[in-house]
């Protein structure tokens, strides 16, 4: 039986993918799942927020969704070229949209078409194991920085030694920004609370659930933070091997 915990699927080197069907299959991964995207535009700092929401192989053509915020038109209609970078499953999924890009509607809804990236770089980093949290154990968060008008209270859904996957009640998608650092972000763990400062990775609001998702990287962690989360991380992690082990027998 493979041992779910090995480092056979730890770092690897950055792959260019040109084939078009491999990159249609990892673009429509991205559609599929609602995965969000980072768009950022060469020589600005800003960073904006869209999805993915069509792919079109035999037009030549790819969709992405309205920025957030939505002043990153003006530097598509001024012509702007701009990285577009997305995870799925811990790899990175990026490409450069260096053609003019059209403003248009996709089933009634204001999109952005661009062409078809004709290669794609895909870059497996994940190498530490990601815990999800049962719902009875389920962490208390705290999310608060200079760029928050008030601290956010939610729960931590899963973890590992690099970063962590939070759940906040409401739309949260306007008040956080993909990028942006905030530097005091609290977990209440069960041998106590630890505070460092975090990255925030991208944010998504689940209209229909009424709550809003957010992947974090912990950022300059002190060595006792440190410890004390891989601490954590291992004890789900053992708990994980025993609950395997039993579902064996």
């Amino acid at each position: 039986m493979s041992n779910l915990f090995t480092e056979q699927n730890g770092p690897q080197p950055p792959k260019i993918l040109k084939a078009p069907v491999e990159i249609q299959a990892n673009l429509r991964l991205l559609q599929q799942h609602h995965d969000p995207l980072i768009i950022t535009f060469h020589d600005r700092n800003q960073r904006f927020q869209s999805y993915l929401v069509e792919v079109d192989r035999d037009r030549g053509l790819i969709a992405l969704d309205e920025m957030i915020p939505n002043d990153g038109e003006r530097f598509l209609r001024n012509g702007e070229t701009f990285r577009i970078e997305g995870f799925r499953e811990g790899v990175r999924i990026a490409w450069e949209s260096l053609q003019t890009v059209e403003i248009g509607e996709l089933d009634g809804a204001r999109c952005y078409w661009c062409a078809f990236p004709q290669e794609v770089i895909y870059h497996q980093r994940r190498n530490a194991f990601r815990a999800a949290l049962k719902q009875s154990q389920l962490v208390a968060v705290e999310l608060d920085g200079n760029k928050i008008s008030a601290a956010l209270q939610g729960q931590m859904l899963d973890i590992s030694a690099t970063g962590c996957k939070l759940r906040f009640e409401g739309d949260q998608s306007t008040r956080l920004q993909p990028g942006q650092l905030y530097e005091r972000f609290t977990a209440k763990l069960p041998f106590g609370a630890v505070t460092t400062t975090i990255e925030l990775r991208h944010v998504h609001y689940e209209e229909k659930l009424g709550v809003s998702f957010a992947g974090v990287r912990f950022h300059d962690m002190s060595g006792l933070v440190q410890r004390q989360v891989e601490r954590f991380v291992y004890q789900l992690q053992r708990e994980a091997r025993r609950f395997e082990k039993d579902e064996l027998f």
